[in-house]
C-alpha cells in the first residue's frame, strides 16, 4: 500500500501527572492496533492542570512524545473532545477524575452519532481501594487490568455489585522492557527506588536513607544510587512532603552513594540490585531478571503497599542484605503479576488490540458510556465527585466554571505559576509545621 494511503488513527490521552502520562501515552502506542504500512496514530495529550501537572523535565525524563501536548483544565478538555474527532481516548487520571470525564464525556457526546473508544487503568500495583478505584473507572469501553491477578479482582468486584464487568482487559504495565540482566556491573551497583509518599513519616524516611547510606559505608568497593523521582518543587502522582533531598543534606554519605535522577530504564541498565519498600520498579526489574528487595524493615502494611508482595519471594530487611542474601523470585507470583520475564510480554497486549479493532470496526457505532455510578445509584457520592471539576450531577459544566482559554495568554501563564508555586509551598513548608505544632 503506498504511503499516501496509509490509514491514519487519531488518539488522545488525558493524564494528570508525570507517571500517568507515561502510563497514558505508551498504553496507546502498545493497544492501538496499528499494521506497518497501512494503519498509524496521531497521538495528541492533554495534561489536566493540577497540583501534579509535570514540568517540562519531568516530561522530558519519561522520554513518550506526542504529536501535540497541551495543558487544559477539565472544562477545556471536554470542549476539546466535543470539537475533535478521535478514534481512540485514552483517561490517565485518578479515579475520581476518570470518573468525572466519563460524565462529562456522556454529556458532550449525547447529540453525536459516533465517538471514541474509551480506555482508561491504573499505572501500577492496585493495592488499596479496589472497590473504590474500580468503580470510579466504570463506564470506560476498556479498563485495563496489569497482571491476570488482577484482572480476576476487577471482574470480582464489578460482578459482585451486579456492574457489566465485559470492560476488564487483562494486559500488562506498557512500560517494561529493557535488557535482561546478564551478571554484575563493575562497580557492582546497589539502587534505592524512593517512592514520594511511602513511608510518609520522617522518621521511617530517615531510617530508610540512614540504612542505604550505611550499606555504602560497609560496602566501599559497590556505587549506591538513591534513585528519585523528582526534584524539590515538582510534583508527580503523590505529594513529596519530606523530599531525600533535604534529609540527605543532613547526613554525611560516603563517596560512593549519590543521588539520581533519569529515566528508570536506563537506571536498571546498571543495577545488579534493585530496594524498594513498594515501588513499581521492583517488577520493572523483575521483568529484567535483576535481583530485586522489597523491604520488611518498616513491618509488612497496607499502608506501605509491600503487602502486595507476599508470597513474591522477594521480601528481606536490611540486615539480610548487608549479610549478603539475595531473594529468589517465585516464577509463579511472577507471572501471575503481569512481569512476562519467560518472553511472553509481546503478546500481552493482544486482547486489548483485539477489543478496540472490535469497537472500531462496530457498523451501529458505540453506545453512550453507562457508569456504574449515577445520580440514582450514588446520589450522596457522584455529586460531589463532579462538582470537583465543576461538573453538575448530569456532566454539564456548572455556570463560572472555570474559561482559563479564553484569558490574556501571558496573564493566564503568570498567573498558574504563581498559584502553583503557593500551592506547593504550603505542601512541602507550611504544613508539615502546622502538624508538629499539633503534635506538641
Amino acid at each position: 500500500m503506498p504511503a499516501s494511503a496509509t490509514k491514519i488513527l487519531r488518539v488522545a490521552v488525558l493524564a494528570d501527572s508525570d507517571t500517568r502520562w507515561k502510563w497514558g501515552a505508551l498504553t496507546a502506542k502498545r493497544t492501538v492496533p496499528t499494521n506497518a504500512g497501512e494503519t498509524d496514530i496521531r497521538l495528541d495529550g492533554y495534561l489536566l492542570r493540577g497540583r501534579a501537572t509535570p514540568t517540562a523535565r519531568q516530561l522530558q525524563e519519561v522520554g513518550v512524545h506526542a504529536d501535540s501536548l497541551r495543558e487544559v483544565t477539565a472544562g477545556e478538555f471536554l470542549r476539546a473532545m466535543g470539537e475533535e474527532s478521535y478514534d481512540v481516548l485514552v483517561i490517565a487520571l485518578v479515579g475520581g477524575g476518570v470518573q468525572a470525564m466519563l460524565h462529562g464525556l456522556r454529556h458532550v457526546w449525547a447529540d453525536r452519532t459516533s465517538r471514541p473508544v474509551v480506555v482508561t487503568g491504573y499505572v501500577g500495583v492496585v493495592y488499596e481501594k479496589l472497590a473504590d478505584g474500580l468503580l470510579l473507572r466504570h463506564g470506560a469501553d476498556l479498563v485495563l487490568a496489569n497482571s491476570r491477578q488482577d484482572a480476576d479482582r476487577f471482574r470480582g468486584v464489578y460482578e459482585g455489585v451486579g456492574a457489566d464487568a465485559s470492560s476488564v482487559t487483562e494486559v500488562a504495565l506498557p512500560f517494561l522492557g529493557g535488557a535482561p540482566y546478564t551478571g554484575e556491573h563493575d562497580p557492582y551497583t546497589v539502587v534505592f527506588a524512593a517512592q514520594p509518599s511511602v513511608p510518609a513519616s520522617r522518621k521511617e524516611r530517615t531510617y530508610l536513607l540512614e540504612r542505604l547510606i550505611r550499606h555504602a559505608r560497609e560496602h566501599p568497593e559497590r556505587e549506591v544510587l538513591l534513585k528519585l523521582r523528582s526534584k524539590p518543587g515538582e510534583h508527580t502522582t503523590h505529594i513529596e512532603e519530606l523530599p531525600y533531598q533535604k534529609l540527605v543534606q543532613r547526613a554525611d554519605p560516603p563517596p560512593n552513594f549519590r543521588l539520581v535522577y533519569g529515566h528508570m530504564g536506563e537506571v536498571l541498565d546498571r543495577t545488579d540490585l534493585l530496594v524498594t519498600v513498594s515501588s513499581t520498579a521492583a517488577l520493572e526489574a523483575l521483568h529484567r531478571r535483576i535481583p530485586t528487595v522489597v523491604l520488611t524493615d518498616l513491618g509488612v502494611r497496607e499502608v506501605l503497599g509491600n503487602h502486595h508482595f507476599v508470597g513474591s519471594g522477594c521480601l528481606a530487611s536490611w540486615d539480610q542484605l548487608d549479610a549478603g542474601h539475595r531473594p529468589t523470585p517465585d516464577e509463579e507470583w511472577v507471572a501471575r503479576q503481569g512481569v512476562a520475564a519467560d518472553g511472553s510480554y509481546a503478546t500481552a497486549f493482544d486482547a486489548a488490540r483485539a477489543r478496540i479493532t472490535e469497537l472500531l470496526d462496530r457498523p451501529d457505532g458505540l453506545p453512550q458510556l453507562a457508569p456504574y455510578y449515577t445520580p440514582e445509584t450514588a446520589p450522596g457520592y457522584l455529586p460531589g465527585i463532579l462538582a470537583r471539576h465543576h461538573l453538575a450531577p448530569d456532566g454539564a459544566p456548572l455556570p463560572g466554571a472555570p474559561a482559563t482559554d479564553k484569558e490574556p495568554g501571558a496573564v493566564r501563564q503568570i498567573v498558574r505559576r504563581a498559584a502553583r508555586g503557593a500551592y506547593r509551598h504550603g505542601v512541602q513548608r507550611v504544613a508539615p509545621v502546622i502538624r508538629r505544632m499539633g503534635e506538641l
